[in-house]
């Protein structure tokens, strides 16, 4: 999944206590540039801009709070200076542009930080004016970054794809089904006292759950290993859309996720970790990828009587897939909406939700809903406002 760093951040933060993912290694080709060692080619910094030279212990997590009066808007910090490939990794010596109009809120600790040379902006030697009683900085106004839904929204919701996707591998059995009579199994077998007449049946398990052994279609020979984690997917049906009725793609639903404990040459045998509602033997296995729970700082719906002109929503996307298949949707339902990484969606993006009028009529605003994860040409949303039932077929706008 790529990600897009916009207004809304990760709960996966740089240099804080709540770094959830971090890049395991470090960058391996590290070069020489002004005379101190550096993973990026940093730019030449234009005239005017405020740069603070980065030190030892500096992190974009720590730098966001200084100059910006809170961590959490470290993506901001990294937007600006592109040249730094990943977030983790950042090096002494190479220059952090604040942008033109930021200050820093403590001492610099060891960095330094250069200004425009011009009187009463900030960056010169003046230090910062003192706060305004009774008037709020942009950080205290949002409000801090809240949770757009839950983990079990992304990892139990699954996906829309295309028609025919690919799985390397596939659930094949489970340990239950040796029980079974028509396996070979013990059905019926005599219990105690047969002159009683005393008997006990074997129950034959088929929707697995966490803590259940199921047998794999691959091993050593196909490239698995001991520790291995996978989601388990069930391609289901195809979705077709609200509006006419054509295939759009394929509904492909994840039952929870499976951990490899041993391998053969050509079988594995695995344990069901996480369930989400039954895991069934025949489910395909995709590797396991983390997404973290995106975060954003809720603000005002768009007002009802400035609604997106109705020439601008058509062909727009729209919602066409509601988990459960439920019919009249609201607040903390989870959609699918037919649009995604390819038209540069990523998590955290809010849109405004609309049903459009009847003909000389504007739309009407319904509400809003939350990016969670994203796909090539779909993508997962949580409808976290609104005012009227949404149905599949509404349109979406980007907020």
């Amino acid at each position: 999944m790529r990600v897009r760093l916009s207004s809304f951040v990760l709960t996966a933060l740089v240099g804080g206590s709540t770094l959830l993912y971090a890049a395991d290694r470090p960058p391996q080709d590290l070069h020489l540039v002004d005379g101190h060692w550096t993973a990026w080619n940093p730019p030449a910094t234009a005239a005017g801009e405020q740069v603070h030279v980065i030190v030892r212990g500096d992190t974009l997590w720590d730098l966001a709070g200084r100059y910006y009066g809170n961590p959490y808007l470290w993506p901001q910090l990294w937007e600006r200076n592109q040249y730094i490939l990943d977030a983790h990794w950042i090096y002494p010596g190479d220059p952090l542009v604040l942008g033109p109009q930021v200050a820093p809120v403590d001492n610099l600790a060891g960095g330094s930080v250069t200004g425009t040379g011009e009187p009463g902006l900030p960056g010169d030697e003046a230090p910062p004016s003192e706060p305004i009683p009774g008037v709020l900085n942009v950080g205290e106004a949002a409000g801090a970054p809240v949770p757009l839904g839950f983990e079990s929204d992304i990892y139990c919701s699954g996906y829309v794809g295309e028609l025919e996707e690919e799985f390397p591998y596939s659930i094949v059995g489970s340990e239950y089904e040796v029980l079974s009579p028509s396996r070979g199994g013990t059905f019926g077998r005599t219990v105690g006292d047969a002159s009683q007449g005393v008997y006990g049946a074997t129950t034959v398990k088929y929707a697995l759950s966490t803590g259940d052994i199921v047998y794999l279609d691959g091993g050593r020979s196909r490239g698995l290993s001991a520790g291995l984690l996978f989601t388990a997917v069930e391609p289901a049906r195809p979705i077709l859309s609200p509006l006419d009725g054509e295939v759009m793609g394929r509904l492909y639903r994840y039952q929870g996720r499976v951990r490899v404990l041993s391998v053969q040459e050509d079988t594995a045998i695995a344990e069901i970790v996480h369930s989400c509602d039954s895991v069934l033997v025949g489910a395909r296995l995709m590797a396991f990828e983390p997404e973290p729970v995106p975060l954003g700082r809720p603000t005002g719906m768009r007002p009802v009587n400035f609604p997106a002109a109705a020439e601008k929503l058509k062909g727009s996307p729209m919602v066409v897939y509601a988990k459960d298949d439920i019919l009249a949707l609201g607040e903390d339902h989870i959609v699918h909406i037919n649009v995604g990484e390819d038209q540069d969606v990523t998590p955290g993006d809010i849109f405004t939700i609309y049903r459009e009028n009847r003909p000389g009529l504007p739309p009407v605003v319904l509400g809003e809903l939350a990016v969670l994860s994203v796909h090539p040409r779909f993508s997962v949303a949580k409808i976290i406002e609104s005012r009227y039932a949404v149905h599949l077929g509404d349109r979406i706008d980007l907020k």
